[in-house]
């Protein structure tokens, strides 16, 4: 049975769309087109994924992400037709995963919502030094005994920095790695995983932690 993704959206036809699309792929899609009622809705359908539109009547998107978060733990990706940077920072920092302009193309969403689904099977531990990468479901990092819990999206990421750390990573190396795209030179996703991967390292003061920007580049993990 494929992976159960619930569309919070108004718009009717929009919804539709994703799910018709969604379908082709194995998913199982439900939508909602109402900002209430939407505990009641996770509770029925009990999604592996939620989409959840930005813009809603009754209540704003980033309200209900911060209301759902402390009883859903799957992905949530913001969807919305506003390209705010304070709304996308507001959005990722109260929980959601992922966030998405509209319009954006079908293959485009599927690639993201595959990569926020996507789950390591075993459990695995990468040692360097001081540093522990624990690949399992706790998705942690220790960096000399503290323990630091991240997001699965930054995990992810930070994993991928890892893998090459002393080496410049270019933003198409990210993106194919972790969607499965071309980098089309607009998506500001893996840049803002960056900066949340670095407020973390601030607040738990890993300030030997660094991850530089590397101009019309990439990300260079020391």
């Amino acid at each position: 049975m494929g992976d159960r993704v619930l569309i919070i959206d108004d718009d009717v036809e929009l919804s539709k769309q994703m799910a018709k699309y969604l379908s082709k792929f194995g998913y199982k899609v439900f939508t909602h087109n109402s900002g209430s009622n939407v505990e009641s809705q996770i509770s029925k359908y009990n999604p592996n994924l939620i989409i959840l539109d930005l813009i809603l009547p009754e209540v704003n998107g980033l309200n209900i992400c911060k209301e759902i978060r402390g009883d859903f733990i799957g992905p949530i990706i913001m969807l919305t037709a506003l390209n705010d940077e304070i709304d996308e920072i507001t959005g990722l920092e109260i929980g959601a995963d992922d966030y998405l302009c509209k319009p954006i193309k079908p293959r485009v969403l599927l690639a993201h919502i595959r990569a926020q689904l996507r789950r390591t099977p075993q459990a695995s531990i990468v040692k360097s030094g001081c540093f522990e990468v624990i690949n399992n479901l706790d998705e942690t990092i220790v960096v000399n005994g503290k323990r630091v819990y991240l997001t699965s999206a930054e995990f992810e990421l930070y994993s991928i920095l890892f893998e090459y750390r002393g080496t410049i990573v270019s933003r198409n190396f990210l993106y194919e790695k972790i969607y499965g795209l071309e980098y089309d030179g607009f998506d500001r996703s893996i840049d803002l995983r960056v900066s949340r991967l670095r407020k973390k390292f601030s607040e738990h003061e890993l300030y030997n932690l660094n991850i530089k920007s590397i101009r019309n580049i990439g990300y260079l993990l020391t």
